[in-house]
Parts: C-alpha cells; sequence; structure tokens
C-alpha cells in the first residue's frame, strides 16, 4: 500500500467486505455507523468523496465564470481570481489533487488534452494559496509516460511544483461508487486521497456522448473495463460526478475540439476559442461548455441526469454567467 496513501489525516477506518483500506468521506462514515447493527454490516459502504467547500450566496449552483483570452495561463488567473481566488477553496497545508485530460497521446495543438499552460497556472495559484502538495495525476487511455509527456504536462506541471503521479496496478484502491450503473470499481488511489480537488477537463467531441467536458473527464479516476461505463453512458456519467463533488471545475476552451473526438488528431477538427470556464458547478460548466462545440445541452441526457440527482444547473437560462476578458 503506497505512503500517499496511508499518511492522508482522512482514513476514517471504514471496516469493508473486502481486503484492504479504503478511504471514506463523513457522510459514508456516518452511514456506517447508523447501520453498524443492521444484518448487512459486511456490506460495503457507498464511498462518495465531497471535495466542495461551502460557497458564497452569488458563487454557489449555477454561477460560472468565463475568461476570455490568448494566452491560456492568465486567462486562467483572471478565472479563477473572479471567482473569488484561490484562496477562497485551498487551506494552508491542503493536499490537492489537479486532475486534467491527459487521456491521449497527442500534442497540445490537437486539443485532445488539457492545455498544459492552464494547468502550470493551476499548479503556481495552488501553492499561492500555501497548498503543502498539489499532485497531478490520469489514468490515461494511451501510454501514460508517452501521454503525459507529449501532452507537455509533465514538464510544466513538475515545474510549477506538482508531484506527477502515473496511473500503476498497486495504485488502484476498489471504491463503492453506490451509482445506478457503477457499483464497486477501481479507483485511482491518488486522484482522492486529497484535501481538495480541481477538475481541469478539456471541452471536445465524444462520438458517445457527443460531448465529453467536466463530468466525463472523472472517467479518468476509474480503473477496469471502460467499455462497461459504455454501455449505460448517461447514468454512468451521471454516477461519477455524484461520486466525485470537485472543489472547483476549471474547463480549458482555449482550443476545442469540434470533430472525431475524444482522441482526435486531425489539426482541422479543432477551433481556438480562448476560454476558461471555472465554477464549483460541474453540472453548470458542461451546460455552458457544451455549445462552444455546437452542443445543446438539452441533447445531453446526462445533464438532466445530474440536474435530478442535486449535483447542478443543467438548464442554461438559469445559470448566472460573469465574463471577464
Amino acid at each position: 500500500m503506497s505512503t500517499d496513501w496511508d499518511r492522508r489525516q482522512f482514513i476514517k477506518r471504514a471496516v469493508i467486505g473486502c481486503a484492504g483500506i479504503s478511504t471514506v468521506s463523513s457522510a459514508a462514515v456516518i452511514a456506517r455507523d447508523a447501520g453498524r447493527d443492521a444484518p448487512q454490516k459486511n456490506k460495503q459502504v457507498r464511498q462518495i468523496r465531497n471535495f466542495q467547500v461551502p460557497a458564497k450566496k452569488d458563487k454557489g449552483a449555477g454561477y460560472v465564470v468565463v475568461s476570455k483570452g490568448n494566452k491560456p495561463d492568465l486567462t486562467t488567473r483572471r478565472a479563477i481570481d473572479a471567482l473569488g481566488g484561490m484562496s477562497q477553496f485551498i487551506s494552508p497545508g491542503d493536499e490537492v489533487v489537479i486532475k486534467p485530460n491527459v487521456g491521449w497521446d497527442r500534442t497540445p495543438a490537437q486539443a485532445a488534452n488539457t492545455n498544459p499552460l492552464v494547468v502550470q497556472a493551476l499548479v503556481q495559484m495552488c501553492f499561492e494559496a500555501k497548498a503543502g502538495k498539489v499532485v497531478v495525476t490520469d489514468n490515461t487511455c494511451n501510454d501514460a509516460s508517452r501521454c503525459f509527456t507529449r501532452s507537455g504536462i509533465w514538464k510544466m506541471a513538475e515545474a510549477a511544483g506538482a508531484e506527477i503521479i502515473l496511473p500503476a496496478s498497486h495504485r488502484f484502491r476498489d471504491f463503492e461508487l453506490g451509482g445506478v450503473v457503477l457499483g464497486t470499481m477501481p479507483v485511482l488511489s491518488p486522484a482522492v486521497s486529497g484535501d481538495k480537488f480541481i477538475n481541469v477537463p478539456i471541452a471536445k467531441h465524444h462520438g458517445l456522448s457527443r460531448f465529453t467536458g467536466a463530468m466525463k473527464n472523472l472517467y479518468g479516476v476509474l480503473g477496469g473495463r471502460r467499455n462497461r461505463l459504455h454501455q449505460k453512458i448517461d447514468d454512468s456519467i451521471a454516477d461519477l460526478a455524484e461520486f466525485i463533488r470537485p472543489t472547483l471545475t476549471v474547463m480549458d476552451a482555449t482550443r476545442v475540439l469540434l470533430h472525431n473526438g475524444p482522441q482526435g488528431g486531425n489539426l482541422q477538427d479543432t477551433k481556438a476559442v480562448g476560454e476558461i470556464i471555472v465554477s464549483t458547478d460541474q453540472v453548470a460548466v458542461d451546460t455552458y461548455s457544451c455549445g462552444l462545440i455546437g452542443v445543446n445541452p438539452d441533447d445531453l441526457p446526462y445533464l438532466k441526469l445530474a440536474q435530478a440527482r442535486g449535483l447542478g444547473i443543467a438548464d442554461l437560462k438559469k445559470l448566472t454567467i460573469k465574463r471577464v476578458s
């Protein structure tokens, strides 16, 4: 068992019916204690990872900042500042997990992965807010070393002081997601073992779900067979969004992938948009961002499912959008 797993202060010793120790949220601990004497006490407890922090009244569900510019790092900083600054979300000493999309062996210009300058800026801002440690990780689709290297994310994030953790078999632990489709799944433990979680997707086309953004980016914390996730993809995406509640969602729309996603490869399928979209509401981020590649949010069933579960706002007309440039 890896030391980064063992040392975290949030281990609350939930006894589960399988070998090993899994981290649980406070909600899961309460559920465990309430059902201690129940007949199914050996059944694995649902383990929601809620990394959210209390938001100001005017910056809660449905509040989205859209920052526009031609420099991804500065555009990211302006977006976070407009939301209240990184110190509103990161406390001194926090271990922060930054989860970009690093799924593909592609260059930044091909818009299949998160722009490395966006990731670098976020790492820097976390340390400026006195974070104790910043981890950048993802479970890639192509070879992990090639993906992290060719995307530029390894170099940029490490230069800013982050620890890069590549997926390996010993890095995964079984979690009970308790979803409609997703039950017990192997989860990349460094992705959920921190104090705060920043989801950093890129806006792009997906051949099955039509749009892959914030909620779909959470696929990168799971191991096992991904074809299982695609059988009922809308329910699976909603299940993941319910399992992980990010502290912040930072959508990279500096360059988007319009066609042949999620892997892409042809520069003609990309478009420079120059936007960074930030919110504590991951559903709202996707609701706004899907329009950047020409997809109507009403045509994405997983957004409605997520809203029905109380995870965010999926109605474009109900979003409060603050634009900065």
